[in-house]
């Protein structure tokens, strides 16, 4: 597959990447979905919008993020060299404000006076009413119940910013019921309102708006890697959820040499209910409105998930994670939560970098194929940091004594 003209080929107009993607939406809903994806293709095109978002950018989220080398932990690995994208220096401290803040612009381009959304680990949530606050905003944040217990220390942020958080109290109270019941508002507030989808999912146009808003990450990443070394990375990497940081990291080297993986949450293994690994265990089906690869009961029904980070435990994937996947072009791969805690306690260590616990599944991924490949080079999106996890962590992993050696 030729990947030269792959930006103007997909989605295609029904938002669709090969048989994945779509819109599968209530009747009521349609006219708000056609009216989001025209202003998105008219503001996308726009010099001021286009003009504003880069001052965004600059001015206010801090942009451009360096590119890192992890020179202890690569030394203690072996020769393979591991180098960090680091949108845990983003504002808010993760890659989520890259789209929050172009979904605000839109939401003021269209009139809208509110600004709603689920959210998982809390970043979204926190991204998004940091937009709201910026561009003047009301915004309401659904979160599970058992990521609020989690998240504390984002659920504060949130309500800072000004946002009503909305505890969502059915089902497993997390993610996945969170977008529920985000839905369910929209249903009734559409006119008002613009429902901001914290990744790569949701009915078209939302996996292509919040795809284009990530790609600055890898546009980034590639031209800074490429300055600092001369060449590209043998291996690109990032965790996959729904998949926003992913996606945004890896579309801009999809036509480059380089093999290109995601890292799935695999929790505590492989029986349903115990990890969120989509891809690696799920089959075709569709749920909030888009056709992908999900984790299904017994029933046909979205399976219960699990992974010690909250911004991972959702039981579908972005449409076009599954398209590259079937392209041939990404590999899925997955790490448990054992791993991933050992990640983080070591990339701290070492490196003094404290990472989310999403993030830190692909550092983990990294840390297992540089003792594989021994020489060549691993790029990992470092999609967050840490601070959001540090009461879990230390409550459930205490201050990560027995993670201090290789």
């Amino acid at each position: 597959m030729d990947f030269s003209t792959y930006l103007k080929n997909y989605p295609n107009a029904e938002g669709r990447f090969g048989k994945f993607g779509g819109a599968y939406l209530p009747e009521k809903l349609i006219p708000a979905f056609e009216e989001i994806t025209q202003a998105y293709l008219t503001i996308c095109h726009s010099s001021q919008f286009v003009n504003e978002l880069r001052r965004i950018r600059r001015e206010f989220q801090g942009r451009p993020t360096p590119v890192y080398h992890c020179e202890r932990i690569s030394r203690k690995l072996g020769n393979c060299q591991i180098y960090l994208k680091r949108e845990d220096l983003n504002h808010t401290g993760a890659h989520k404000l890259n789209h929050c803040m172009g979904e605000g612009l839109l939401a003021k381009f269209m009139g809208k006076k509110r600004i709603i959304a689920e959210t998982g680990a809390g970043q979204h949530g926190v991204a998004l009413a940091t937009a709201a606050a910026f561009f003047g905003l009301e915004c309401t944040i659904y979160m599970g119940e058992v990521d609020i217990a989690k998240q504390a220390p984002n659920v504060a942020r949130m309500k800072i910013l000004g946002a009503n958080v909305v505890p969502v109290t059915h089902g497993l109270k997390t993610l996945k019921e969170a977008v529920d019941a985000a839905f369910e508002d929209y249903l009734e507030n559409y006119k008002e309102t613009i429902y901001c989808i914290g990744s790569a999912v949701g009915p078209h146009p939302f996996p292509l708006m919040v795809r284009d808003f990530q790609t600055i990450v890898g546009i980034e990443a590639r031209e800074q890697f490429k300055d600092m070394m001369g060449f590209l990375p043998d291996v690109v990497t990032a965790c996959v959820g729904g998949g926003s940081n992913s996606i945004g990291m890896f579309v801009p080297f999809l036509n480059d040499p380089v093999e290109i993986v995601g890292v799935e949450p695999l929790g505590r293994g492989e029986k349903m209910g115990d990890h969120a690994a989509s891809m690696t265990y799920g089959s075709e089906g569709v749920m909030h409105g888009f056709d992908s690869i999900m984790l299904k009961d017994e029933n046909g029904d979205p399976a219960p998930v699990y992974s010690v980070a909250s911004g991972l435990d959702y039981p579908s994937v972005g449409p076009e994670h599954a398209f590259l996947r079937e392209a041939g072009r990404v590999k899925y791969d997955s790490v448990t939560d054992e791993e991933a805690i050992d990640a983080f306690f070591k990339l701290s260590r070492y490196e003094g970098i404290i990472p989310a616990l999403e993030s830190a599944h692909a550092v983990a991924y990294a840390m297992r194929r540089a003792k594989e490949m021994k020489t060549g080079s691993i790029l990992v999106n470092l999609s967050g940091r840490g601070d959001k996890d540090l009461d879990y962590v230390i409550e459930h992993y205490g201050l990560g004594e027995e993670y201090k050696d290789f």
